[in-house]
């Protein structure tokens, strides 16, 4: 077993499945979040309870979670004209990307989830990015996190490398990994306490966790859902 890793958590279904993934591997794991005044900012909120939590499903894991390093990006904001960073439709754009793509996010993430580890001693990031069931955010593809590593370990003069272990899974194997990896337990914790919804909305409880149901984030966890499901039964 490595060291240390860090995970980039942000609360979501995603995020918390790599969390676990990782406490699994690794015999400490730390966190990092980014505050980005994103509009489901209640992420920023659920994501304590996981991290409250998470710990106690797995005897293996206790002791394993570490620092928690949350970092304000309000900038990022600031310079970006989005769906998740302004109160507009989520649509596609002209550029056939959806309107909720924040430009150049994962890799402002990378880079302050890379400086974190640099002083933290740790050189591996793990990631919730997807190529399979995603949004067609071109800073999710293998291809960009690949190069990541490669340009933050020149950078720093050190072999960092970028774990991705949902970047070939589609929604429903991904909840088949939660189940793999935190049984009944971890399944019922990402329903019930992580948050996906583009829009914040925690007032709506479904069979798969908290949303509006109607955002693309919702319905691709949903469908994801059911497919799990129905290939379990």
């Amino acid at each position: 077993m490595t060291d240390k890793a860090l995970v980039l958590f942000s609360g979501g279904q995603d995020s918390t499945v790599c969390l676990a993934w990782a406490l699994d591997r690794f015999e400490t794991v730390e966190s990092v979040s980014f505050d980005y005044d994103q509009r489901h900012k209640v992420e920023l909120e659920i994501r304590q309870r996981v991290l409250e939590r998470i710990e106690d499903l797995k005897p293996q894991w206790q002791g394993r979670l570490g620092t928690d390093h949350p970092v304000r990006l309000a900038e990022l904001a600031q310079i970006s004209d989005t769906a998740l960073t302004r109160d507009q439709e989520i649509e596609m754009a002209a550029n056939g990307l959806p309107t909720t793509f924040v430009p150049g996010r994962n890799i402002v993430f990378f880079t302050y989830a890379a400086a974190i580890a640099y002083r933290r001693g740790i050189t591996t990031l793990v990631g919730g990015m997807c190529e399979t069931d995603y949004s067609g955010y071109p800073d999710c593809r293998a291809k960009t996190i690949n190069s990541m590593a490669e340009t933050l370990s020149l950078g720093m003069d050190r072999p960092y490398a970028i774990e991705t272990p949902l970047m070939y899974l589609d929604k429903a194997a991904t909840w088949e990994l939660a189940d793999q990896i935190g049984g009944k337990a971890l399944v019922d914790l990402i329903i019930e306490d992580t948050h996906t919804c583009y829009l914040g909305d925690r007032t709506k409880k479904h069979a798969w966790g908290y949303g509006c149901g109607e955002c693309p984030a919702c319905q691709l966890r949903q469908k994801g859902f059911e497919k799990w499901q129905a290939g379990a039964n």
